[in-house]
């Protein structure tokens, strides 16, 4: 799989395990929906400050997330 799928795919499957919409994440992250749908679908890349910021709305230290962007 491509790793840049595999990354944004990852996100989604966290939102999704809170039970988070798009613009319910996107409200927490004060941004637009279409952000959130953006990197998900991989159209828009993100940086690690914006990673950062996402896994904290998702409840999941960024090393974690790491982790488990490396295992997957």
């Amino acid at each position: 799989m491509n790793t840049i799928k595999k990354y944004h795919i990852l996100l989604r499957q966290y939102r999704l395990k809170l039970g988070l919409t798009q613009a319910e994440l996107a409200c927490k992250l004060n941004e637009s929906q279409s952000f959130v749908s953006k990197y998900e679908s991989g159209e828009q890349r993100i940086d690690l400050y914006e990673l950062e910021k996402i896994c904290g709305c998702l409840e999941v230290p960024l090393l974690d997330f790491v982790r488990a962007y490396i295992e997957s």
